[in-house]
């Protein structure tokens, strides 16, 4: 009885020690996680307005001269599309909390470092399509928004695709501003626009299929290039 006694003690002191360095482990990382979302608290309302509690066009001026990068920088846009922020040119706590986690920064300096590796997270192809989607989407500013104005759509287009496609960017952006028969784009015409440049030979346009589901203005517009082109 003595010898299995004597097996069960170093067995159970090694359980014990197993479990406090768990204990400690846990504890640890709690404290850091603590102090991490403490200092991405107080990173947020160095820049959020006192009276609405959060960061707003100001605050993100700001933000944008620390990071030193222009407000209309993609990359921008790209923090936004990483906190899912819901409404343009604010942010809120929880928002700020769910990017700045992500990215593991919780110093100003930290976030500057993040945003190289935030954009070729982005340009990855299954997140890139997810991006564009909500770029439209994010520039909806109003209830019950469902289409965007002309010149609004050239600037967005310009700013998250105009350096993938340029050329397919440029005459699009051309044709919209001369064409007469839409002031505004929806979310399929700007989806479909998206699929038109991964999808279809440039500039010959040899694969497209008028047959096929396009958005009638993508129809016109191959049209109104062939045009020019002949």
């Amino acid at each position: 009885m003595r010898r299995a006694s004597s097996k069960k003690g170093p067995a159970n002191s090694t359980t014990s020690t197993n479990s406090s360095a768990m204990d400690l482990f846990r504890s640890a990382s709690g404290k850091a996680a603590t102090k991490e979302l403490e200092r991405i608290d107080q990173l947020f309302y160095s820049y959020a307005n006192d009276s609405s509690g959060m960061i707003d066009p100001e605050g993100i001026e700001y933000l944008c001269s620390d990071l030193e990068v222009e407000h209309t920088d993609v990359r921008i846009l790209m923090l936004a599309w990483k906190m899912q922020a819901e409404r343009q040119g604010y942010f809120t706590l929880e928002e700020w909390r769910r990017g700045l986690k992500a990215l593991r920064a919780d110093t100003i300096i930290k976030l500057k470092k993040a945003l190289p590796e935030l954009e070729n997270e982005v340009r990855r192809p299954s997140n890139y399509v997810e991006f564009y989607s909500y770029s439209f989407r994010y520039c909806l500013t109003e209830e019950k928004q469902k289409s965007i104005d002309i010149e609004s759509i050239c600037e967005l287009l310009e700013l998250v695709l105009g350096s993938q496609f340029p050329h397919q960017v440029d005459l699009f952006i051309q044709y919209i501003r001369t064409q007469i028969d839409y002031k505004v784009i929806n979310m399929d015409q700007w989806m479909g626009f998206y699929r038109f440049c991964n999808e279809i030979s440039f500039p010959d346009f040899n694969n497209y299929d008028e047959e096929l589901a396009w958005p009638l203005i993508l129809d016109n517009f191959v049209e109104w290039v062939r045009s020019k082109q002949s």
